[in-house]
């Protein structure tokens, strides 16, 4: 009898450490793609213009901006020769537009050459900041020095680090609930790897929250964090806090009480189908409010709300966070479960594959959407820092799909590598069998003999 060898098994260690090394490649490409490349609100145009001389002095400063900003008590300062503040009152929009500042100017104003320092906020929720000068009468020597930015290095650097950490922590914890919920991969790997996410998405979100004030130049202190939120990009924060709330009540029954009701083979041990079908559905339900609703404090507060077409830009922004959370979060979930825990089965990996290949194609179709938004002509596209920051995300999201493609044929790999069904047993396993059979048949004294004399 010639023995047929099945085919050797992937290493569950070497493919996950490969499937890890394709995650970080891929959540590189997520994170140039999610930094914030597109251009904020610009400065337009002044009155008086930059480096002009006037005859009289004028009543007021007015400045122009390419999207609406969001103003404070110091966002225009007017500086004399001396560096002496020459503004009176607090600066306002004209006549209503967010894309405009202003502010009126003190009587009897000397000849000179006049700095005009201006900060705000751009409806994105990113500071912006600059300075123009011009002269009443004549120029003049001046002594004004103006910083470049409305936030220091340092300040911005742990932001932007928190801004990043947030939305790594939102990939897991996300990705990681709809591969347990969905897939059904629900093992204590995953379940650390979605309790993680939750973590780094709350301990980012209070950072940022606390940072806002000075990243803005408002400063640090009670009274700034209160004036935070009262902002758009506070309240997003803050709202973003509470949902957490709502998330740690569905990991707890995702894994918790849901996952105490299936015995150790994973299937419904106590409750009845209906019971299951209910709670499943709950859960889903549930889940997905969440889930979107966390996307949402990222689309309403920042580059999606701001521009042409926000009430189209706002929901596929959305729906693109959610993409990459599933499939990332979902391809780290999978990596932890071959690392660590018992056997991946074949269902949870058919069902994460065709999960995987629904989230790079929505992936893509979003993903154009937000590209032809952001560039707007042709020409941008190698003219502006966000055109050729968008040509290398185009790169990257090519290898992306190239990773997308080589992970499909991993998981395909892994179910037919996956423990077989009930009621089939390994070539090796079926030949041992029948070689007891056969020794039973012709009387050799096995256990089958003992059990046939007992019966006798």
């Amino acid at each position: 009898m010639t023995s047929r060898t099945a085919p050797r098994p992937p290493r569950p260690r070497r493919m996950a450490a490969t499937l890890l090394g394709a995650l970080l490649c891929a959540l590189a490409g997520g994170l140039f793609g999610a930094s914030p490349a597109a251009a904020h609100a610009a400065l337009t145009g002044t009155d008086p213009q930059d480096g002009a001389v006037v005859k009289t002095a004028p009543k007021d400063i007015s400045l122009s901006f390419s999207e609406g900003v969001q103003l404070s008590a110091d966002s225009v300062r007017v500086l004399d020769p001396k560096g002496n503040d020459v503004a009176k009152g607090e600066p306002h929009h004209v006549g209503g537009k967010a894309a405009s500042a202003a502010v009126a100017l003190r009587s009897g104003l000397p000849e000179g050459t006049y700095t005009v320092a201006w900060k705000a906020v751009s409806a994105d929720s990113h500071p912006v900041a600059g300075a123009f000068t011009f002269s009443i009468g004549k120029e003049s020597k001046t002594s004004v020095t103006v910083g470049s930015g409305a936030s220091d290095g340092g300040v911005k650097t742990l932001y932007d680090t928190g801004r990043y950490i947030a939305y790594g922590g939102f990939v897991l914890m996300v990705g990681a609930c709809v591969f347990a919920g969905w897939c059904g991969g629900r093992s204590p790997a995953v379940r650390r790897l979605a309790a993680g996410g939750w973590v780094l998405l709350f301990a980012a979100t209070v950072a940022l929250l606390l940072l806002r004030g000075p990243y803005t130049g408002a400063g640090f202190g009670l009274a700034e964090t209160r004036e935070v939120l009262a902002t758009k990009p506070g309240a997003a924060l803050l709202s973003r806090l509470l949902l957490l709330g709502a998330a740690a009540v569905f990991l707890s029954v995702l894994f918790g009480s849901y996952e105490r009701g299936r015995d150790g083979s994973g299937k419904d041990s106590d409750r009845s189908e209906s019971e299951r079908r209910d709670l499943a559905y709950g859960l889903g339900i549930g889940g997905a409010v969440v889930a979107a609703g966390l996307a949402a404090t990222w689309a309403m507060a920042e580059h999606a709300s701001a521009g042409i077409q926000p009430w189209l830009a706002m929901p596929v922004t959305a729906v693109h966070l959610l993409a990459v959370a599933v499939w990332l979060g979902g391809l780290a979930s999978l990596a932890v479960s071959m690392r660590s825990g018992p056997p991946v089965e074949r269902e949870v990996v058919r069902r994460f594959s065709a999960l995987a290949f629904g989230s790079v194609v929505v992936l893509v179709v979003t993903g154009l959407y937000q590209a032809w938004r952001g560039v707007g002509s042709w020409g941008a596209l190698t003219s502006t820092t966000y055109g050729q920051l968008l040509l290398v995300k185009v790169g990257l999201v090519a290898v992306l799909v190239g990773v997308a493609w080589i992970s499909r044929r991993w998981t395909s790999r892994l179910g037919e590598a996956a423990v077989p069904a009930q009621g089939t047993a390994p070539a090796e396993v079926a030949e041992k069998v029948g070689a007891e059979r056969g020794a039973a048949r012709s009387g050799k004294g096995t256990a089958w003999d003992s059990a046939g004399e007992g019966a006798g």
